[in-house]
């Protein structure tokens, strides 16, 4: 997929020609890392894939379009392993682009066996990607790993899950029990063989090539939240399968939603958020029980403007209403830009304090529930 509208430096042929990337360890193995603007972070991920055995690294840098540099590229163009292959799109493509761009130039350049994907933000333990590719869970068109904190504690963000409208009696559950009754429990992540799921995140899922064969590319227009979600279920629809592996484990530093409240930051993540839902919630539930679970969401999204304050109350509702609009309608071409436009006319107050109770669930968190 390499164009002239996308920055790339690849390795030096003299140095290490084609042929080179044949092994004589089956399966071939590639990652995809998506970055912006998190150098620390990103320089410890590339750390930890350098010291593995796989034949490629893609690293898309959606930062590299800012008007501010962070060092990223300068840094990135100062690598000289040959295993690398960077990209710099000319505009931030999102998670969602940046993964479907990463996805694409390796299967036109290698079609490796297997690709891992992960944000830049997450890393494979020590050891894991040498095991997965001694001995790839047999069965399974693609593989989750286990995903915990630095502190060990499981990512739940991260965990996997089974579809809630999948069948009578787990819907029914969900009702009653709310999130743990479709998402794996902790004593799915002690197992010694892999479990079915129909949910998993971009964070160390193993891609095989008939699952990329067959279920194509994440969908670039969804920029953030919910790519992971709905190719998953894109791919189950297809009749592949999906395997949480609790053997082969991924490390998520994701601090960013640790102790936050009801509150979105930056702002404009609110639009994509709850656009993005309501895609997973029509490919999730199906045609019939799409309308009355988007009613329900959406009572309880509107109820999130209590959270702002100020002029940041009414653009999270326009956001919303914007959202909406173009969820229901499945629209997700609206540029960027405008998105930014929108969310850049609210002035952000002091955010409320949590309460004596603890720290209340972020907005993600609830959306799962």
């Amino acid at each position: 997929m390499t164009s002239d509208a996308v920055r790339c430096r690849t390795p030096d042929p003299a140095l290490c020609p084609e042929s080179d990337w044949a092994t004589d360890r089956p399966p071939s193995m590639a990652a995809v890392v998506v970055t912006c603007n998190r150098p620390a972070q990103l320089r410890a991920t590339v750390e930890a894939l350098l010291a593995a055995p796989l034949d490629r690294i893609c690293i898309v840098d959606n930062g590299a379009c800012g008007d501010a540099p962070d060092g990223t590229a300068a840094w990135l163009a100062g690598l000289h392993d040959p295993r690398l292959v960077l990209l710099s799109p000319p505009r931030n493509l999102g998670g969602a682009g940046g993964f479907a761009l990463g996805l694409a130039e390796l299967e036109a350049r290698a079609d490796p066996d297997w690709i891992v994907v992960m944000d830049d933000d997450a890393r494979p333990a020590p050891g894991a990607i040498a095991r997965f590719r001694a001995a790839p869970p047999a069965g399974w068109d693609a593989v989750a790993a286990a995903v915990r904190d630095p502190a060990g504690r499981i990512a739940e963000m991260n965990r996997p899950a089974r579809n809630p409208f999948a069948s009578l009696r787990r819907f029914a559950a969900t009702l009653v029990r709310g999130r743990p009754a479709f998402h794996l429990t902790d004593a799915d992540y002690l197992a010694e063989t892999p479990t079915e799921i129909d949910i998993a995140s971009f964070v160390g899922l193993f891609l095989s090539r008939r699952a990329r064969q067959m279920g194509g590319l994440p969908d670039a227009r969804l920029f953030i939240y919910g790519d992971d979600v709905l190719h998953s279920l894109h791919m189950r629809a297809l009749g592949l399968r999906i395997g949480f592996d609790p053997r082969i484990r991924f490390e998520h530093d994701c601090r960013t939603l640790q102790g936050s409240a009801w509150i979105y930051r930056p702002l404009w993540k609110a639009y994509y958020h709850h656009r993005n839902l309501l895609q997973v919630f029509r490919a999730a539930a199906g045609r019939w029980l799409f309308g009355p679970v988007a009613l329900v969401r959406l009572a309880r999204w509107a109820l999130r403007a209590r959270h702002y304050r100020g002029p940041e109350r009414k653009v999270y509702l326009r956001l919303l209403s914007l959202a909406v609009l173009d969820g229901v309608r499945g629209h997700l071409g609206r540029p960027h830009e405008e998105v930014l436009a929108l969310a850049a006319s609210a002035r952000r107050p002091v955010p409320p304090q949590a309460s004596a109770r603890g720290a209340p669930k972020t907005a993600a968190q609830e959306d799962a529930a």
